[in-house]
């Protein structure tokens, strides 16, 4: 669905080109893995949609994703996704925890793909993403046809179980990157299974955690307080 607004002026489209040679883009050049999978709202396991992953690899045990509702020129932004790996989801406090799933169950149903690579690469990308647990957040809610993104952020989490993600939306995925969920399924079926983290998941057992919007001047308080400081590393160069 096209976002209301007028067509982009020929002095936008002239701004932008010349941007696009002039500026630095170093962030968005380590962007560079994509992956497909579904997400659904933290306390609403019925409202499900496809996730378009693109991720950044930050260090050996930390991602970061931004998450699109397409893969074509005029995707929006739908969130983001943090990923971590066993050894830091650890050290994390009981209640963090509880904002996080796993991505064990995505990994080895084969309903988390990485379109396009090699399936050798596909498969070693799986064997460590198998153990790995992420923290999403959706910005813009675009399967609820919303042309602006309005509404609170949700927290998202990831399927557990066969039978939970609903069947038409792995039909029309697999049927337009013409792949097989249930062949990569038997393809990745030797692939270890993590134990899973107890306090991760936590909407299994019934504590869901969401965003809650406050007009109360203290909610925005933040134990990391203090004066606004330039980011380590950060450069000068636009």
């Amino acid at each position: 669905m096209d976002a209301p607004g007028g067509e982009k002026t020929a002095k936008d489209k002239l701004l932008e080109s010349g941007a696009d040679l002039l500026q630095g883009k170093s962030p968005l050049k380590h962007f560079n893995v994509y992956l497909d999978g579904f997400h659904f709202y933290n306390g609403n396991i019925n409202a499900q949609m496809e996730a378009h992953h693109y991720v950044s690899q930050l260090n050996e045990d930390l991602y970061q994703a931004i998450i699109f509702d397409g893969n074509d020129k005029d995707a929006k932004i739908m969130g983001v996704e943090y990923i971590v790996t066993e050894k830091l989801f650890k050290a994390l406090p009981a209640e963090e925890k509880k904002l996080w799933h796993s991505h064990h169950h995505e990994v080895s149903s084969g309903t988390l793909i990485a379109p396009g690579i090699p399936e050798r690469v596909e498969r070693e990308l799986m064997e460590k993403l198998i153990a790995t647990y992420g923290k999403t957040i959706h910005t813009w809610h675009t399967d609820q046809e919303r042309s602006l993104p309005v509404g609170a952020p949700m927290i998202m989490m990831g399927f557990t179980k066969d039978g939970q993600l609903h069947p038409e939306l792995l039909a029309q995925r697999d049927q337009r990157f013409k792949v097989s969920t249930t062949e990569i399924k038997k393809k990745r079926a030797d692939i270890p299974m993590p134990k899973v983290d107890p306090m991760a998941n936590a909407w299994e057992k019934g504590e869901v955690r969401q965003f809650v919007i406050s007009n109360k001047a203290d909610s925005a308080q933040h134990k990391h307080q203090g004066a606004a400081q330039k980011p380590k590393g950060a450069s000068a160069r636009p």
